[in-house]
C-alpha cells in the first residue's frame, strides 16, 4: 500500500476527470483494496448501475449486476464514528452482512448520517464532483440504471 493518505484515484468519466482521495487512515483494507483494482484496471469500462436522485451512485461490478465482484476475498467490515457519510464520500457497498464488502462502492451525492458507522468510508472525492453529479440516474427505490454511464478508466496517482 502506499504511504498514508497519499493516494489518489483517477477516475475518467464521459463528462471529465474525478479525483478520489483515498481514506487509509479509516479504512486501511478498503482503500487497499480500491487501490489494487485500480491498479489492475479491474474498474475499466465498469457500470455505475445503481444511481439514486439525492443519494448515491454505485458501481464495481463489472456485471453490471450488483451481485458479483473481484475474486478477491471480501473485507472485514471497518466502520468509523470519527467521521460521517457526506456529499463526495466513498463508502464500500456490501450484503446485510457487514463483513461481504469486495469491489463495489458508491459515491455520495448527498449527507446520509443513517449510514454512519454501518458502512465503511474508504475515500473522498477531493476533484471534479460536478462530473459525478451527471451520472445517468436509476429508475424506481432501488435505483438500477438501463444503458448506465461507465467508468471509463480508473487508474492510481501520486500527489
Amino acid at each position: 500500500m502506499s504511504e498514508k493518505n497519499n493516494t489518489i484515484l483517477k477516475m475518467e468519466l464521459k463528462n471529465g476527470i474525478v479525483k478520489i482521495k483515498l481514506r487509509p487512515d479509516l479504512a486501511p483494507l478498503a482503500a487497499e483494496r480500491l487501490e489494487t483494482l485500480a491498479a489492475q484496471g479491474f474498474y475499466d469500462d465498469t457500470p455505475f448501475h445503481r444511481v439514486i436522485e439525492g443519494f448515491m451512485a454505485q458501481g464495481g461490478d463489472p456485471s453490471g449486476t450488483g451481485m458479483q465482484g473481484s475474486d478477491l476475498p471480501d473485507l472485514k467490515g471497518e466502520f468509523t464514528r470519527d467521521e460521517s457519510f457526506h456529499r463526495g464520500m466513498i463508502g464500500m457497498a456490501r450484503t446485510m452482512d457487514p463483513n461481504s464488502a469486495n469491489s463495489q462502492f458508491f459515491i455520495m451525492f448527498d449527507d446520509a448520517p443513517h449510514l454512519d458507522g454501518q458502512y465503511t468510508i474508504a475515500g473522498q472525492v477531493i476533484e471534479g464532483m460536478e462530473f459525478v453529479d451527471q451520472i445517468k440516474r436509476g429508475a424506481g427505490a432501488n435505483g438500477m440504471v438501463n444503458s448506465p454511464d461507465k467508468i471509463i478508466k480508473m487508474s492510481v496517482i501520486k500527489e
